[in-house]
């Protein structure tokens, strides 16, 4: 009986691959199972070298993966240099803060030398992002794979899509939902701040002169919090860095929930998700349970990873992630 279930398996496994690689209109877990069965350890063992060499790249990995996934889908838009137009890495929202490019290019390098024109850079992107967070202390996720690249990247675009670090809570519900993702995925995922690092330009507007009245704090703000945040951010020094978004400095945890519990978020953003009872409800959960919220994130990754994916002949897959495969990104 043993053997005859395993024979079962053997064969459901068999047509699971078969269905996998024949269909291309799905992501599969076992996409380049035959074209590149070492695809993630290759792209593990790099980003664990990236990460142990500055920490501080497992938050810019993360997030090149959520604002290329928020822009024309994860398709790798993001990674394009601009050309004939100009793309989503010079949008404001990117420029001079979007991390990770040269180290994503490595990455790409080295999977190219072990598997040539197999795997996609939006495919690279969602798995360093998945294991740059278990690399500082995040749980494991499957990352389905057979994404390909698209072949635009638009500055237009990216200021319309993504999320704004002064959005309020229904704004960010809107933002989240034109892409299919739901409030609870907006909330759980924004404890990927956890893990983030800041500068004074979004802080600033909370400290001096908020709302436009002189010397006003936003009363959202601990004030205790506030008095630090002043120390760290004079009002005219916006690019100064203002650090890590919660206490533990760059470890994957609930601790960002605490922070926001207490009124310590750093963005407008953090301090709007508990303007609104369902979103107050999610983040205690989280800020209570560090083993629920590393599960419910890695869900929600899943579910953004999805957005919008070009699969089969429908893009292609980038020999070099800054430009389609013309070496001109349109």
């Amino acid at each position: 009986m043993a053997l005859a279930g395993s024979r079962c398996a053997l064969v459901l496994f068999t047509i699971l691959l078969m269905t996998a690689a024949a269909s291309g209109a799905k992501l599969s877990n076992y996409y380049y199972y035959r074209t590149c069965p070492n695809v993630e350890t290759i792209v593990r063992n790099k980003v664990n070298q990236i990460v142990t060499a500055n920490r501080g790249m497992a938050p810019g990995l993360l997030r090149l993966h959520f604002h290329d996934c928020f822009v024309r889908g994860c398709d790798g838009s993001v990674l394009l240099d601009s050309a004939s137009h100009t793309g989503e890495k010079d949008a404001p929202p990117n420029f001079g803060s979007l991390r990770g490019f040269a180290e994503v290019d490595a990455i790409k390098a080295t999977v190219e030398s072990a598997c040539p024109g197999v795997v996609s850079c939006a495919d690279i992107l969602a798995l360093a992002a998945r294991d740059a967070v278990v690399k500082v202390g995040g749980k494991y996720w499957s990352v389905p794979l057979g994404r390909k690249d698209g072949f635009t990247s638009s500055l237009v675009e990216a200021n319309a899509s993504l999320p704004s670090p002064f959005s309020t809570f229904s704004q960010l519900v809107q933002n989240f939902a034109a892409v299919g993702l739901n409030a609870k995925d907006m909330v759980i995922l924004s404890g990927g701040h956890t893990i983030g690092q800041a500068h004074c330009a979004v802080v600033i507007p909370r400290l001096y002169n908020f709302n436009g009245v002189p010397g006003a704090t936003d009363p959202s703000l601990d004030p205790t919090f506030a008095n630090l945040l002043r120390t760290l951010c004079p009002a005219d020094q916006p690019l100064t860095f203002v650090g890590q978004m919660d206490a533990t400095n760059a470890t994957f945890d609930n601790k960002y929930f605490k922070a926001v519990q207490s009124r310590r978020g750093l963005f407008p953003s953090d301090a709007a998700l508990i303007t609104n009872s369902f979103g107050r409800r999610v983040v205690s959960i989280a800020a209570k349970n560090p083993g629920s919220f590393s599960t419910d994130f890695g869900k929600s990754m899943v579910k953004m990873g999805r957005i919008g994916v070009l699969t089969g002949a429908a893009g292609e897959v980038r020999r070099v992630c800054s430009a389609v495969n013309n070496n001109q990104a349109l």
